[in-house]
């Protein structure tokens, strides 16, 4: 057991991931129950399980990096746990199973029809572990790369929103794109966040949008990012009539995120990327939070039902 918590805290750290995961889930849950003009918040059952099957498809996002890494981990990381032997390939593998077989209860308890909105998330996942057959073309190619597998992104909130309206046997409420297509973005900006290093942090052999593109475009790229999302993002908003209150927190967080970018690339500091980082984090919070627990507590509370 304390080999696995090692490996959560190094790899996949709950105390890091659950928030954002909770706050993610709960959003695609409510922002759907919104746009249905559904009364009161989520019921615990659609909410638990939209909670639970992303936090495991993310844990299998992270399984399926260590298969697909492990022979550059072993050459440039020999530190990550895999390669230095703290867990094995075989033992992840079977974490996934499990993994899997969760989510397809909680799929099949909830409604049936889940099991093919699940089905769809694992078949694109399984072609993200294979790097889509292309993998050479793939990696001379890092814009591509990233767009592709960011795709995941959306398909998860996709399946995350089902929890709501399939769940309930209604189909799919419209004005969910924006939502969606926010998603993606903010993929990116997670993406790009935690691959922006200072120049004493890079390391032969990983591959960084600050090693790849330089600092200032790797930032600028992240700052467009941050700035598609906030876009889409209000649209969404404006979806469920909460257009002025998202804009004002977003907007301050957006500003908080561009102040960081700013200062990252006047500083030479070791550690300084951990701050882009950070901040993408927080932002991440800020705009699910801003699209799902907020309006509709502020709903439930006022009594507001467009």
């Amino acid at each position: 057991m304390k080999r696995w918590w090692t490996y959560q805290r190094e790899r996949f750290p709950i105390a890091g991931h659950g928030p954002l995961i909770l706050a993610f889930s709960f959003s695609a849950v409510s922002y759907s129950r919104m746009l249905r003009n559904a009364p009161g918040f989520p019921p615990l059952l659609p909410a638990a399980s939209a909670f639970v099957s992303c936090f495991l498809f993310f844990l299998q996002l992270r399984i399926a990096d260590e298969f697909k890494d492990f022979e550059e981990d072993s050459a440039f990381r020999p530190y990550r746990p895999v390669p230095r032997g703290l867990v094995t390939l075989r033992q992840l593998a079977l974490v996934f199973l499990l993994a899997a077989a969760t989510q397809l209860a909680l799929a099949l308890v909830l409604r049936p029809d889940m099991a093919f909105l699940l089905l769809v998330v694992w078949t694109y996942l399984a072609g993200m572990s294979k790097e889509f057959f292309v993998r050479d073309w793939l990696k001379a190619r890092p814009l591509t790369y990233m767009l592709s597998h960011m795709l995941i992104m959306p398909l998860v909130d996709f399946y995350a929103t089902g929890c709501d309206w399939l769940a309930s046997a209604v189909p799919a409420p419209s004005g969910l794109s924006f939502f969606l297509v926010a998603s993606f973005c903010n993929g990116m900006v997670i993406e790009i966040g935690r691959k922006i290093r200072s120049p004493a942090d890079e390391e032969p052999g990983v591959e960084t949008y600050s090693a790849l593109w330089g600092r200032p475009r790797a930032v600028a790229a992240w700052i467009l990012a941050l700035t598609l999302t906030t876009t889409f993002a209000l649209l969404a908003a404006h979806g469920i009539h909460f257009l002025l209150p998202a804009a004002v927190v977003l907007g301050a967080f957006l500003a908080i995120a561009v102040l960081t970018a700013l200062r990252f690339l006047r500083s030479q500091r070791p550690g300084q990327g951990r701050t882009i980082e950070l901040s993408a984090g927080l932002w991440t919070l800020a705009l699910y939070l801003s699209l799902g627990a907020i309006p509709i507590a502020w709903r439930v509370w006022s009594g507001r039902h467009p």
